[in-house]
């Protein structure tokens, strides 16, 4: 098995690469010659779609879209990732994210965003922010980009339940 996570950050080059190996499950490295593989591997590309992929490598690929957890699952995930976070808060943060992935985003954050909110928000609250007040402090952590940070702002009371 062969995993190549978020592919579409590697660079043309390297998809190039990429197509010779999944043409005949071989690579050719200058130094060394030609490796083959001894066993057609099953091949795993993630992608974030940050950029297109070149048509070829794509005619290669079957596509599974992976939908974001419910809710429950998830809570389960941020409580693992942000020890001691109590469940009504982590509640109210997924609560929070779903209702900021349901607005017009340029870039709709992933489960490592949210992960990485939910750390974020219980440091600052650790350091006597109110709940509401530390969400809407480090939601550069969940939201990237500048114009979806301001969609989040003009939608805060809704999104951190001011």
């Amino acid at each position: 098995m062969l995993l190549i996570d978020e592919i579409d950050r590697a660079d043309s080059e390297f998809e190039a690469f990429l197509l010779e190996f999944l043409s005949d499950f071989q690579i050719t490295i200058p130094e060394l010659g030609t490796i083959r593989a001894a066993s057609a591997p099953f091949v795993v590309l993630t992608s974030n779609r940050t950029r297109e992929l070149h048509d070829a490598l794509k005619r290669r690929c079957l596509y599974h879209w992976i939908p974001f957890p419910d809710a429950e699952r998830e809570q389960a995930i941020i409580q693992a990732q942000a020890p001691g976070l109590d469940e009504r808060s982590a509640a109210r943060l997924v609560a929070a994210v779903h209702r900021i992935r349901g607005l017009a985003l340029l870039k709709r954050p992933g489960i490592a965003e949210s992960a990485s909110w939910a750390r974020g928000v219980q440091a600052l609250a650790g350091e006597g922010s109110s709940w509401p007040e530390a969400m809407r402090r480090s939601a550069g952590l969940l939201v990237k980009h500048e114009e979806d940070l301001a969609l989040v702002s003009r939608h805060a009371a809704e999104v951190f339940g001011d």
